[in-house]
């Protein structure tokens, strides 16, 4: 294990906060074949490459990259809403986890806060989270304002106001998960994916643990930690000794 990941493992977050799609949810392929779809209906090719531009970024603004790349900005209004059509379908048939994700969540539920923060549209995140049985361990959901941002709060008070959140890779879905959760960025940890969700916390100042295929060096040194999956066995031995967080409700 690189030693510039033991600080780290010394360090105990009071509150966790993961992004859904790619960490908790497979769904990357299903916006990966929803994009492709989208790009079909209009008589489009998918630029080479695409996909890995496209990961993690917000489903408007990956709309509005396929009809730039594809030298058609008119049409950025269309592929934004058929690629959010095809996706919606698509996981309604399949909603998969990630390996590791519903054992490493009821590791931590009731012991830490838990809240995820999402470039995806509201619906996408709860509905997506109900079907894996994993929706009840999460105090907040977080996503930008303009995809039904809001938090899971019951008070209707406490919900975004519109133009509130801008998506990954800003700072605002992660610093206001951590706000909602009752503690300073610096004390929490984020789980995320890609490199525009690590880059979303690192700005807002929360420490990152990366999971999935390792990038290149550089690229997977803006999280302190990269591991594989979330049942990587350093990764559970090193939350089995977190001290509980601020008191859940």
């Amino acid at each position: 294990m690189p030693t510039r990941t033991l600080p780290l493992l010394r360090w105990s977050p009071k509150a966790v906060v993961f992004d859904c799609d790619g960490t908790l949810m497979d769904t990357e392929r299903h916006w990966q074949e929803a994009r492709n779809r989208a790009f079909k209906a209009f008589g489009l090719r998918p630029p080479h490459g695409f996909a890995q531009r496209a990961k993690g970024v917000h489903y408007a603004d990956c709309g509005r990259l396929m009809a730039e790349e594809t030298q058609k900005p008119e049409l950025a209004t269309g592929l934004t809403r058929a690629l959010l059509e095809h996706f919606l379908a698509l996981v309604a048939d399949e909603p998969l986890t990630m390996p590791g994700a519903v054992e490493f969540v009821r590791l931590l539920s009731g012991r830490l806060p838990l809240a995820v923060a999402s470039n995806c549209p509201a619906e996408v995140v709860e509905e997506s989270l109900a079907w894996a049985g994993l929706r009840r361990h999460f105090q907040h959901v977080v996503v930008p304002s303009g995809t039904g941002g809001r938090t899971a709060d019951a008070d209707p008070a406490t919900r975004q106001r519109p133009g509130d959140l801008r998506p990954k890779p800003w700072p605002d879905v992660y610093a206001t998960a951590a706000r909602l959760c009752g503690v300073r960025p610096e004390d929490a940890l984020a789980v995320e994916d890609s490199l525009t969700g690590v880059e979303s916390a690192r700005r807002a100042g929360l420490r990152v643990v990366g999971v999935g295929p390792r990038p290149a060096e550089e690229e997977a040194g803006r999280a302190e930690l990269w591991v594989s999956t979330l049942h990587a066995p350093e990764l559970l031995a090193w939350a089995r000794e977190w001290q509980a967080g601020p008191a859940l409700p």
